[in-house]
């Protein structure tokens, strides 16, 4: 039901990039209950287009930004093997680096200083990339910032998660 009404809101307002990115969001968090690759790949398609779109619109978008920053790790962490029958079943797959992401991240973070998941969410980035002080830096100064958004405290937890590992 949410994504109907995320995608009937970017239909119903092509110019307002609040509207075009609420389809990448739900899709967002409806991809853990994604059933089989293709849902999963249709998914990664559609969030990256609405990302793109609401870029395209406002390119001072923080949020939109940290979406596209998700979805370039998500792309890249699909590697060999996979991407290779993934490539065959599905057609291509797009690429993409953690470089990719840590951009996309960092630019989040310049436009809005001020929200923690930036910040965890990049420090998660380096811990995947075995960069740990970095991940560390990042990771502490999200969890020190005061909660500004409702999924802030599931971010943290997935933060201190991250953090103990390293």
């Amino acid at each position: 039901i949410a994504l109907r009404y995320a995608y009937r809101a970017a239909e119903l307002a092509p110019g307002n990039p609040e509207a075009q990115l609420a389809p990448a969001i739900t899709l967002g968090k409806m991809l853990p209950l994604a059933n089989g690759s293709a849902e999963k790949l249709a998914s990664s398609r559609g969030i990256k287009s609405s990302a793109d779109k609401t870029i395209a619109l406002d390119s001072k978008n923080d949020t939109a930004w940290h979406v596209l920053g998700r979805w370039h790790r998500g792309v890249a962490e699909i590697k060999g093997v996979k991407r290779m029958f993934g490539g065959l079943a599905f057609g291509k797959l797009p690429k993409s680096t953690y470089e990719n992401a840590a951009a996309c991240l960092e630019r989040a973070i310049a436009l809005n200083p001020k929200r923690p998941m930036h910040y965890i969410e990049l420090g998660c980035l380096y811990q995947a990339m075995g960069k740990k002080a970095e991940a560390k830096t990042y990771l502490e100064r999200g969890l020190a910032m005061a909660e500004t958004d409702k999924d802030d405290p599931t971010t943290k937890a997935r933060g201190r998660q991250i953090l103990r590992s390293l």
